[in-house]
């Protein structure tokens, strides 16, 4: 019986950080959205979409190494993707829409922290 009492409260500890762990992930995989996006405006020439996606960047992910190299990773893996195929640049209004689209994500899953004081 004191096995089970021990065995529950280690799976009562392990929930809350394996929902910590998909939270962190849900993210990342939105920053690294944005930074594709970033790499499909860069590529094509639309350089008011690329600014406004480091301005999301800066505004909704934490100041930290795991999310800037998420961000950079997209960015360089679209960029790239475009490069290979020149003339299958989306046009402005359909990179517009994706970029709603992460907003939406990244307002979900990080919201805008307030400026420390």
């Amino acid at each position: 019986m004191k096995r089970i009492v021990i065995l529950m409260g280690g799976l009562a500890l392990v929930t809350p950080l394996h929902a910590d762990d998909s939270a962190a992930e849900a993210a990342l995989a939105a920053v690294r959205d944005l930074g594709r996006v970033n790499g499909q405006a860069l590529a094509c020439g639309h350089a008011d979409t690329a600014k406004w996606t480091r301005v999301l960047m800066l505004n909704h992910a934490p100041k930290i190494r795991r999310y800037g190299e998420a961000f950079e990773e997209g960015t360089q893996e679209s960029f790239v993707a475009l490069g290979r195929e020149p003339g299958q640049c989306p046009d402005g209004s359909a990179i517009a829409t994706r970029l709603e689209e992460v907003t939406q994500k990244l307002r979900t899953v990080l919201p805008v922290q307030p400026p420390e004081k």
